[in-house]
């Protein structure tokens, strides 16, 4: 009888491990007034993300009041929006992945832009506050004071990051061509994750600030664009637990009898990037995913 009541408590503890975890499907809509510095992609990644934010809110619930979810800033003249005012912990859920392309309305009202989206797909309840890990992109230095969101055309970037405890990390940057980029792990690296020491500051870019034994693989990147203005996202990807790299390519020409030869991070199609994330963080309930904006300009 004893042992009957102990297998019962046990199912009953692994049945609520699952419900926590349990993904549900989940439906959100946002309308964005877009102010007149911003363009109709960064518009539409704003309704995006605020429509599914609201959703998560909606379903899960927030520790932060709704008020906080747009915070403008103003820094040498230049307004920037921050567009994940209620990410990480803020919201009690996180957004896995989208069940289909998002549907878009786009309409002018006295002027300004305005988009109205619909998406629907898979969340889950967080459960745990995760690691808080420390995650800055830097210009013009490789020290937290040069940390910045804005760039020029040739600005070399560096990553800085800690974590408090043990694991692993990965970096991709996100353009408006719809790609991504595997910033790191770097392209000759011979594993398809990087290690992280728990306490240690690592500045990432940098061969200069690499450890002896890393340094002859370190790759340093340089943003471009061919616009006025580019806006990118960097996927800042971190887990106690082992993960490999998503299964990118390497599109750069062959080196030999290259001029002006310019090698590229590898690649893949962004849906194939967000399938790959999403079976993750499907399987990992520790893994934590911070999106940081950057804007390039000429």
């Amino acid at each position: 009888m004893r042992k009957s009541t102990i297998y019962i408590a046990l199912f009953l503890v692994f049945s609520i491990s699952l419900s926590a975890q349990k993904t549900q499907k989940l439906c959100g809509e946002y309308i964005y007034h877009a102010p007149e510095n911003v363009t109709l992609e960064q518009a539409k990644q704003t309704a995006l993300e605020r429509a599914k934010l609201q959703a998560l809110a909606d379903k899960f619930g927030t520790t932060v009041t709704q008020n906080n979810a747009t915070v403008v800033k103003n820094e040498n003249g230049m307004s920037d929006i921050s567009y994940f005012a209620l990410g990480g912990s803020e919201v009690k859920g996180e957004w896995l992945e989208n069940a289909k392309e998002p549907e878009y309305k786009i309409t002018y009202e006295q002027d300004m832009l305005v988009v109205k989206v619909k998406v629907c797909g898979k969340a889950r309840e967080i459960t745990n506050a995760g690691i808080d890990f420390t995650a800055k992109i830097l210009k013009h230095g490789t020290e937290a004071k040069f940390e910045s969101e804005t760039f020029r055309d040739g600005d070399q970037v560096y990553l800085l990051f800690r974590s408090p405890a043990d694991g692993y990390l990965a970096v991709y940057l996100i353009d408006e061509s719809q790609t991504a980029y595997c910033l790191l792990p770097y392209m000759n690296a011979p594993s398809g994750n990087v290690r992280i020491k728990s306490g240690k500051e690592y500045i990432f870019f940098s061969e200069q600030n690499a450890d002896k034994n890393e340094a002859p693989i370190v790759n340093e990147y340089v943003l471009t664009t061919n616009k006025t203005a580019e806006h990118n996202f960097l996927y800042v990807i971190f887990s106690p637990n082992e993960f490999t790299k998503a299964n990118d390519v390497s599109t750069s020409p062959d080196k030999q009898g290259a001029t002006n030869h310019v090698e590229l991070p590898r690649e893949l199609p962004l849906v194939d990037f967000q399938q790959w994330l999403a079976k993750n963080r499907t399987r990992d309930k520790d893994i934590k995913v911070e999106i940081k904006g950057l804007t390039i300009t000429k």
